[in-house]
């Protein structure tokens, strides 16, 4: 094809910190798809360019496998293909729930900072029709490759509400019509018997603290999974994805 030969990158992970860079073809793929997501450039090798089908506004540079894992950190599985982004415009947490519908299920996260984390949480919200996410800023992970990669296409598809004050933001969450429910391992009720109201915000802490007493407080019931006594919790994606089914069910 005469592609431009990408240069050797002597980082890990390189290029501008406030533009991402995603890897693996689902994230890619799904970056593409978003109209309100821009893609500045691309590396690839010819397999994977044939298989993105890259639109012609993007440059593309062609690259060897061993190239683009220099491009990325810990030699991740970049499937063949990187690209440089821009950051998604915020969501504002009024927009996103003045167009939750009735029968809504919404997911808050109490200091979740790790990335795989957060795209795995992504992940199930986009599969079990989460109306979105909602973090506090300055306790989250940013977009980044390792988030995307994890959220498998989600992260274009699954609205996500960075808020100031987290406190605050779960007031206006209830205002709204959420029923709040914290997930707490000491909780005396299930999640099935706390889970009722039409919308539901389901709130989760970072592994080990959990909730903040803040948080606790800002919650309507606080419920547990009722896991058995052969383990001590539930990674917080996984009770993500558990309390996402009970809820979509109930």
């Amino acid at each position: 094809m005469g592609w431009p030969m990408a240069r050797k990158n002597k980082g890990k992970s390189g290029g501008n910190p406030n533009r991402p860079r995603f890897w693996g073809k689902h994230a890619v793929a799904a970056a593409l798809d978003n109209p309100d997501r821009r893609v500045l450039k691309a590396w690839a090798t010819q397999e994977a360019a044939d298989f993105m089908r890259f639109p012609n506004e993007v440059p593309v540079m062609r690259a060897e496998a061993p190239d683009l894992g220099r491009m990325v950190p810990n030699d991740a599985p970049h499937q063949g293909v990187v690209i440089e982004v821009e950051p998604l415009e915020d969501v504002w947490l009024g927009d996103l729930l003045a167009d939750a519908p009735d029968k809504a299920v919404l997911l808050v996260l109490d200091q979740v900072t790790d990335p795989h984390n957060v795209g795995a949480i992504l992940r199930s919200a986009a599969a079990f029709g989460a109306v979105g996410i909602v973090t506090q800023d300055r306790h989250s992970p940013p977009e980044g490759g390792a988030l995307a990669k994890a959220a498998s296409g989600a992260l274009e598809r699954v609205p996500w509400a960075r808020v100031v004050n987290l406190a605050r933001a779960l007031e206006e969450i209830a205002e709204a019509g959420f029923w709040r429910i914290g997930l707490a391992g000491e909780a005396t009720t299930d999640l099935k018997d706390a889970l009722g109201p039409p919308r539901v915000a389901l709130v989760l802490g970072a592994e080990g603290p959990g909730m903040r007493s803040n948080t606790r407080e800002h919650c309507d019931a606080l419920a547990r999974l009722p896991i058995t006594q052969d383990v001590e919790s539930l990674n917080v994606s996984n009770a993500a994805a558990v309390a996402l089914y009970a809820a979509s069910v109930a």
